[in-house]
């Protein structure tokens, strides 16, 4: 296939080939089974090569259809750029190999990490042992509990995406998400108009009960498990941002492509945990902290609405706009 592909490129100047060598790096092999689950490839084999959305398999079809195929994106990339595309041209898809940037985890894990129902345990936990309490211990007990939150969201967030990526489905999760994104950002949205006290996406009373034993405890074994359990039992109120976030990436990367995002919005969605904790262990009142969740808790929650339907027309779009 080299000199082949040497031919492309002197014919094609534009034509920019990645050689992957499967045989001794691991790291490739394991993003040759990936393409090949995504494109749900059966016993592929090499030569193997992926230009835009075609696969080529064997060299003889390669060698059959290659320039072929370099014509065909060829086009589909001009029609993208065009100003007017002729109307006689055939429709093509102007999706881009990657449609997830870092700005488009950074500014929803932002939001996320303001969620009153992520918060709120942590300021809870912190009432009650900043009266008795030294510096070191604060830190220490919200430092726990900030950890159980990381690791939950990020291994939540690494089992999901790993097994549709290994499955092959990645166009029925990222679909299903942005439907769950879209009906989550309604009820959002529904509890914003309802105004009342209780919302319909918020940690369910015998929830609540569960976690104040924790809360209580007030030690650092404890605080770990409440962090679990408000991981566990306030996902379906802090989890649409993040289920979009993993649908859109589930749409375009590969597992090791999409775990540095990962990392990334998880960092971000505990900052605020941080920052609350540092706060009370250098003297903040935790009171205040209740109070601006609880005065801002509706807003918050009305952008939160907002993102999450917005999130789900992006990933709809990507696959039907």
């Amino acid at each position: 296939m080299k000199p082949v592909l040497s031919r492309m490129q002197g014919k094609y100047p534009e034509l920019q080939v990645e050689a992957l060598e499967i045989w001794y790096n691991q790291t490739n092999q394991q993003k040759f089974a990936e393409m090949s689950r995504q494109h749900a490839l059966q016993n592929a084999g090499i030569p193997l090569i992926v230009i835009g959305d075609t696969v080529l398999a064997g060299d003889a079809t390669i060698i059959a259809r290659l320039e072929e195929t370099i014509l065909l994106e060829k086009k589909r990339i001009a029609s993208c750029n065009a100003t007017a595309p002729a109307p006689s041209a055939p429709a093509v898809s102007c999706e881009p190999a990657t449609t997830l940037t870092p700005q488009m985890v950074v500014v929803p894990a932002l939001i996320d990490s303001l969620n009153p129902c992520a918060l709120s345990v942590l300021i809870f936990l912190l009432i009650s042992i900043a009266a008795a309490a030294n510096r070191r211990r604060i830190l220490l007990i919200g430092g726990s509990y900030i950890a159980a939150i990381f690791l939950f969201h990020l291994l939540m967030g690494i089992g999901i995406f790993s097994f549709v990526t290994l499955s092959g489905l990645s166009k029925a999760f990222s679909l299903l998400g942005a439907t769950v994104a879209v009906i989550l950002g309604l009820i959002t949205l529904t509890d914003v108009v309802r105004n009342r006290e209780t919302f319909f996406l918020s940690v369910s009373e015998s929830g609540k009960g569960l976690m104040a034993q924790y809360i209580r405890l007030a030690s650092i074994p404890a605080a770990f498990v409440l962090g679990v359990l408000a991981g566990l039992l306030g996902f379906s109120c802090t989890g649409g941002i993040y289920i979009s976030i993993l649908a859109l990436m589930s749409r375009s990367l590969t597992f090791s492509e999409g775990l540095p995002y990962l990392l990334l919005y998880n960092i971000i969605f505990v900052l605020p945990l941080v920052l609350v904790t540092l706060l009370a262990a250098y003297g903040m009142s935790v009171k205040k902290a209740d109070s601006w969740r609880t005065e801002h808790k509706r807003a918050l929650r009305l952008v939160i609405g907002i993102v999450l339907i917005a999130l789900g027309i992006v990933v709809f779009l990507g696959w039907f706009g």
